[in-house]
């Protein structure tokens, strides 16, 4: 069997588990075959199956996310690390980044950094800025500590334990002029595809019944954590925006809402109100 007709195979069984079945036989097999995509699809379509392949479309058959069985992801242009201890770092997400990248901060606090993603990208977008992830999860951090040391960023990004829902977890860190979150924000009983809510970790998504038990959390302890005419910019969930500017504003914030290139709701970047003092939680 060739692999063009191996493709053909994989195609056929990946189509009753995936949206996008052909592509990923392909990135599967570029990855059993140690070579690009675009050089599988150029030079490789005539010659023998690699051993490997056959194992990468069961697992993926089972609803096994790709970036898992290829334990990468790329976001924002950068190639990182990713384990089942973290959440696959997604497109939508870049909005924070985005959003981030509008002011030229100096030093940065990543609350749930995961594979420090959004941390590290901020980081290596501004050569200046050097910052904090914070994770509960030793799995989670073990990742981030690789991606910083992979993209050259160990010396200017700290990854250390943190959670936000005990007394004392932010004991010296602030002042920082931007804080990116990602929270927990899935609603306990969400309707999750079998790839999410069977391999990424239930840790990372899911916050109460609304959804909302990690922003309650964590929103009221940023004015003690932010600069006077700092941000903090937070992913939502499509349906959140208001529930969580409602937060945010009780804790003292503007809250200005971004939407993703798809015209959903995903960020909120919250500031001090112009000539409002910072409020401690």
């Amino acid at each position: 069997m060739t692999i063009a007709q191996a493709l053909r195979d994989a195609t056929q069984v990946l189509a009753e588990t995936s949206d996008t079945a052909r592509l990923d036989a392909e990135v599967l097999m570029a990855h059993a075959l140690g070579v690009t995509r675009s050089e599988l699809l150029l030079r490789h379509l005539g010659g023998a199956v690699p051993a490997g392949f056959a194992a990468l479309v069961e697992r993926r058959s089972r609803h096994e996310p790709v970036a898992y069985i290829l334990g990468v992801q790329e976001f924002y242009g950068r190639e990182f690390l990713v384990t089942p201890d973290v959440l696959i770092p997604r497109a939508d997400s870049e909005t924070l980044v985005a959003a981030a990248l509008e002011i030229a901060p100096e030093r940065v606090l990543d609350c749930g950094t995961g594979s420090g993603a959004l941390l590290l990208t901020v980081l290596a977008e501004r050569t200046e800025a050097r910052g904090v992830g914070i994770d509960n999860s030793p799995g989670a951090r073990a990742v981030a500590r690789a991606n910083a040391d992979r993209l050259g960023l160990g010396g200017r990004a700290e990854i250390r334990t943190g959670d936000w829902t005990l007394p004392g977890w932010s004991d010296g860190l602030g002042p920082f002029d931007l804080i990116l979150a990602n929270p927990p924000y899935v609603e306990a009983e969400a309707d999750l595809a079998p790839s999410v809510r069977a391999f990424e970790p239930a840790s990372a998504l899911f916050a109460g019944p609304e959804g909302l038990d990690d922003y309650r959390a964590l929103i009221p302890q940023f004015p003690a954590l932010l600069s006077p005419n700092g941000i903090a910019v937070v992913e939502i969930g499509a349906t959140q925006a208001a529930a969580v500017r409602q937060i945010a504003e009780e804790a003292g914030f503007c809250a200005l809402l971004r939407e993703d290139l798809g015209g959903r709701a995903r960020a909120l970047i919250l500031r001090f109100p112009l000539g409002k003092p910072r409020r401690s939680p």
